[in-house]
């Protein structure tokens, strides 16, 4: 067991009392504040606090990654979602208005689980239990001007040596000039928090437009953008090797969305590995393992509920850009999906 024990420095009273000793109603102050914190050897994440101050009647925590919970006695339990260092600060409360905070900082060790995945090690059509698709032309209001009709033939997806292929093919197809395939979890899987890494080859070409993301699971209520969207990757044909990771949200979406990219090398001929790393404290978007961006998460932003995840192919559109003449579609091959919390 790991104890960290603070002894306030600093003690920070609300008085409105003569003498600064009494509350409003005769009550006296909260003083002599102390934490105690027990922090679990077994890398589960779990931490035992003991609070303790004279004059106290309720202990409210802040656990460092925007959770917070209240306590009578002092005494309560947290398991923490991932490692990192964390400031806890507790104020003891009176029955009145007065109170008393302090802080201690604890170093947190949580060993991740695999808790989904897809190794596309069956092949054929991919998995009916982990996957379903988004079939059409997105003229019911979830696509983005893109010229791909998403079906689930095996000319546009399948999994074979491996992979899965997701293929983009410039061909007439129900009044649209390309098809593709977009695959999802919804209703098949979801999750909230975690790490989601993708081993992915994006397509080469100009227009082409691959992604890995996720979204809210209740956007058939909230809609979007309200139900938060999780770009994990994005690549442009016309911006080869630059990766976007980007945030969708009320007051953050479409072309004011919240993101950054990164270049890497070799994009379209190598693979690489596109993950998040999501909690309640903050979420990150990497490229083997390199930040391309990372936001403050809070009950301000719809990013504490479930989310299911996306993958798919499409060409041009707002985003994608206009496609060459010359390209006559792409593949996009992924070699796992895994979730791990």
């Amino acid at each position: 067991m790991l104890i960290y024990i603070l002894m306030p420095v600093m003690a920070f009273f609300n008085s409105c009392g003569k003498g600064g000793s009494d509350g409003p109603s005769g009550t006296t102050a909260p003083s002599n504040l102390t934490i105690a914190a027990t922090v679990a050897t077994d890398n589960s994440g779990n931490v035992s606090f003991t609070a303790t101050a004279q004059n106290a009647t309720r202990y409210e925590y802040d656990f460092g990654n925007g959770v917070f919970q209240t306590s009578i006695n002092g005494a309560i339990s947290y398991r923490y979602p991932t490692s990192g260092n964390y400031t806890v600060k507790v104020t003891a409360k009176n029955s009145g208005t007065q109170s008393i905070s302090a802080s201690t900082n604890i170093v947190v060790n949580v060993a991740q689980s695999l808790i989904w995945s897809d190794e596309f090690d069956a092949p054929g059509a991919p998995n009916s239990s982990r996957w379903t698709y988004d079939l059409g032309n997105g003229s019911d209001g979830w696509g983005n001007q893109e010229l791909q009709y998403y079906t689930n033939r095996a000319e546009n997806v399948i999994v074979e040596g491996g992979l899965l292929k997701i293929k983009a093919i410039r061909e007439n197809y129900n009044g649209s000039t390309f098809t593709s395939a977009r695959l999802k979890t919804q209703g098949k899987f979801d999750f909230k928090y975690g790490k989601v890494e993708v081993r992915a080859k994006v397509p080469a070409g100009v227009g082409t437009w691959a992604a890995a993301w996720a979204l809210g699971s209740n956007i058939t209520t909230a809609g979007w953008p309200a139900c938060g969207e999780l770009d994990i990757m994005e690549h442009l044909g016309r911006e080869e090797n630059k990766v976007y990771g980007t945030l969708h949200y009320p007051g953050h979406s479409g072309g004011n969305a919240n993101g950054n990219t990164r270049i890497i090398q070799n994009a379209t001929s190598e693979f690489h590995i596109y993950s998040t790393e999501w909690t309640a404290s903050s979420i990150k978007i990497l490229v083997d393992g390199l930040l391309i961006h990372e936001v403050p998460n809070s009950s301000a932003i719809p990013f504490n509920h479930n989310f299911f995840l996306i993958l798919n192919l499409a060409m041009g559109g707002n985003f994608g850009g206009p496609v060459a003449a010359s390209v006559n579609g792409g593949t996009l091959e992924v070699d796992y999906v895994r979730v791990y919390q």
